[in-house]
């Protein structure tokens, strides 16, 4: 395929990742390079880890069982997306904070839907997940809002457990920075081309994907349904940071005031709830469009 078309299916990766609730992962699956990626990514993070060993010819052979002609030109895609469009969602959380959060809970809530599919429910699977969306619901009431300036270890941190969703349809990094108020100071470093923040990060993410790659994988072939049944429960969970008003929009939006203990849920004037309600559907609607058209691909 041409390295152009790779490029694109690599944007619009990036911009799904980018975005909380949509994942590259499912728009990967849309264009039946799933498995390619995955194995393109275990073989990078094998070469990394004979390197750390020493063993440098191990590491240089593996890395060229690399599908470099996949990974390059999707990398470069998705790396020029984000640069583009972290701009526009960083002004976006500033000028239309409680509009955004609507946006963004129309495409976690699909998510949740989109990802329920996925597992094998039985009891004890259904009695985790709930368990586990009770307790990420109750610890956000206590969050006070985003990170404002977050420290080289909350940046390399945010990078290592960011990555990791790429490999997970349904679960994007972006929103597991939004759930650890991330979102916005990362949004930021890209923005303003902070170059050391991007460093520490993309040094977390290097090595997060080359530590934890292969893991996550593993642990998926060996306990699917009982991890998919815990990542659907945090994606539950989470819909307490993104709902537009919890205290005047406290995770989501500007950093929450300092003297509010923790996140509420409270019910927005009539008159505001009509665009973030909008944005929240049309956002659902299309998440399960990219889901169907990724089903419906032989």
């Amino acid at each position: 395929m041409a390295a152009a078309t790779r490029v694109a299916q690599g944007a619009l990766m990036g911009a799904a990742n980018i975005v909380p609730g949509v994942s590259g992962g499912t728009i990967a699956l849309m264009f039946g390079i799933y498995e390619r990626l995955i194995g393109a990514i275990r073989d990078g993070a094998r070469a990394l880890a004979r390197f750390a060993r020493g063993d440098v010819r191990g590491g240089i052979d593996r890395l060229r069982s690399v599908e470099w002609d996949l990974l390059l030109p999707l990398a470069a895609g998705a790396l020029i997306t984000v640069v583009v469009l972290a701009g526009f969602l960083e002004s976006g959380l500033e000028d239309h904070p409680e509009a955004m959060a609507g946006l963004f809970l129309g495409l976690v809530a699909a998510s949740i839907v989109v990802s329920w599919r996925l597992p094998d429910w039985d009891g004890p699977r259904l009695a985790l997940m709930a368990a586990v969306g009770v307790a990420l619901f109750a610890a956000l009431g206590w969050q006070t809002g985003p990170v404002a300036d977050p420290s080289p270890l909350a940046l390399f941190g945010a990078g290592a457990v960011a990555i990791c969703a790429m490999i997970l349809p349904g679960l994007s990094g972006s929103f597991l920075l939004l759930m650890f108020g991330m979102y916005e100071a990362i949004l930021t470093v890209i923005d303003d081309r902070m170059i050391g923040d991007a460093i520490v990060f993309g040094v977390g993410a290097l090595l997060g994907l080359a530590l934890f790659a292969s893991l996550l994988t593993r642990l998926l072939e060996l306990h699917r349904d009982t991890m998919l049944a815990v990542l659907i429960g945090l994606m539950v969970g989470s819909l307490r940071v993104l709902w537009p008003w919890p205290n005047g929009v406290g995770v989501i939006g500007d950093t929450a005031d300092a003297s509010t203990p923790g996140t509420g849920l409270e019910w927005p004037p009539a008159g505001d709830l009509p665009v973030p309600l909008l944005l929240a559907v049309t956002a659902f609607a299309v998440v399960l469009a990219v889901e169907r058209l990724a089903r419906s691909r032989p």
